[in-house]
């Protein structure tokens, strides 16, 4: 690439780049990266897709893998300022599991249809790989580049543990990441729908913490028709309604605040939130559609999700094993701790399985304004609002290194397209529109910085 950041919008966006965008995208889904688990994923041949498109702008891209075939793909762009921190522009490239039966097209088709490109991936999160993809390729026709250095990473194994993606690139390859302060990634950008004239893009400035936990009940093994006190199957049963019967107390989390006072603002209403008698189920019960986007954010949850015990009708096994999808609010870690503690009791012994701290950005900083008014030169109807996501992204290992990262993959979904439906669901599909809107916006975004 060249050494200037000269050249229009227009000059840099052209047609091939959003053809690139709507192909690339197809092309990807096509890839079956389905991750199941357990190390059930083989992430290479997509990896090797989007190293060819790199290597075809005139990157270097470099291919790392922790286990065979579970590759993740690392690449540099040089800012024309050197002194400029860097930023970290990072996607996934493995997919949730698909039932083909289950879809009205199949799910690794890639097909495009009626304006609308189909398939497992096409929201989470090919699309947006795809989108990256096509803009740094116009920049290299365009011979331009952005002030900052811009550090792509396309990893494997988000949709499980992380452990041999973002983890291993944090933790073994951390000089790839040098400069890189902040960071944008997945699950944010995205048209909200919430209602009558009101569209939103939420922008994730936030994550709740990961804490999946196993739940262990031992007992006294025996005769299923015999009476027995120490029966591990019980105690575990117990302990899992305790849990799925929890109500958390409510904590507000500066995102949180943020994302309501903004939210209600655009709904003409005082949030309020320190006034003594501030009701948050009063204030959702206001905000519509919306209220979706804040409810999960609000307190720590704790889902029971799994059981295992006994081989057979009439033997009480000696032991029991339970499953809990555990999130955590920024600063609610010790209370999940502690009510963790209480409510398994002292017949049932629990410990992480996999374990996460939760994520907060600020929101009153020069990067989120330019996320807003990215979004709303291409969108001036819309209204840009931070929020803080219930799950998680590669955010949380990257953050190890230091950099602050955001949930901004801009894409345009026209009312009926429910992106939190759509999300790991079936029929998946993004409009093509909306991919040309994705490019326009990360293009506009990545070069204002």
């Amino acid at each position: 690439m060249a050494d200037t950041r000269a050249g229009t919008r227009a000059e840099r966006v052209d047609g091939q780049a959003l053809d690139e965008a709507v192909r690339f995208t197809s092309e990807l889904i096509r890839i079956d990266t389905t991750n199941r688990g357990g190390g059930d994923c083989r992430e290479r041949p997509a990896a090797e897709y989007v190293a060819e498109r790199l290597g075809e702008a005139g990157l270097e891209p470099v291919l790392l893998e922790k286990e065979p075939g579970r590759t993740n793909v690392v690449a540099r762009i040089a800012g024309a300022d050197p002194g400029a921190d860097a930023l970290l522009v990072h996607g996934h490239l493995d997919v949730v599991p698909a039932e083909p039966a289950e879809w009205s097209v199949h799910p690794f088709s890639g097909e495009v249809r009626d304006g609308v490109v189909w398939g497992r991936g096409a929201i989470d999160m090919k699309n947006t790989d795809a989108m990256v993809l096509a803009v740094v390729r116009a920049w290299a026709r365009a011979g331009v580049r952005p002030r900052r250095d811009i550090v792509l990473a396309f990893t494997a194994d988000e949709e499980d543990t992380g452990i041999v993606g973002s983890e291993f690139l944090a933790g073994e390859h951390a000089a790839l990441f040098e400069g890189c302060t902040q960071a944008i990634g997945e699950s944010g950008a995205y048209t909200f729908h919430a209602g009558p004239g009101l569209t939103l893009y939420p922008v994730a400035a936030g994550e709740r913490g990961t804490a999946w936990l196993t739940l262990t009940a031992r007992g006294r093994a025996g005769h299923g028709s015999k009476v027995n006190t120490e029966n591990a199957v019980s105690a575990l049963a117990a302990a899992v309604a305790r849990i799925g019967d929890h109500q958390w107390p409510l904590r507000l989390t500066p995102t949180v605040r943020a994302a309501l006072t903004e939210i209600a603002a655009l709904h003409g209403i005082d949030a309020a939130l320190d006034s003594p008698d501030f009701d948050v189920q009063g204030l959702l019960g206001k905000l519509g559609p919306a209220a979706a986007l804040l409810a999960p954010t609000l307190r720590n949850s704790a889902n029971p999700t799994m059981l295992h015990a006994g081989y057979k009708v009439n033997v009480i096994p000696g032991a029991a094993v339970g499953h809990v999808d555990g999130r955590t609010v920024p600063g609610g870690e010790e209370e999940f701790i502690a009510t963790m503690d209480e409510l398994t009791g002292p017949e049932v012994s629990w410990d992480f399985y996999h374990r996460y701290d939760a994520l907060q950005a600020p929101v009153d900083v020069p990067l989120f304004d330019r996320m807003r008014a990215a979004v709303e030169r291409f969108d001036p109807d819309g209204h840009v609002v931070p929020f803080c996501m219930s799950g998680g992204t590669d955010a949380k290992q990257f953050a190890a290194l230091g950099i602050v990262g955001y949930g901004f993959a801009p894409v345009r979904l026209p009312a009926g397209f429910d992106y939190q439906a759509l999300f790991h669901g079936v029929d998946e599909r993004v409009p093509v529109d909306g991919l040309h809107f994705g490019v326009r916006v990360l293009d506009h975004f990545l070069m204002d910085l």
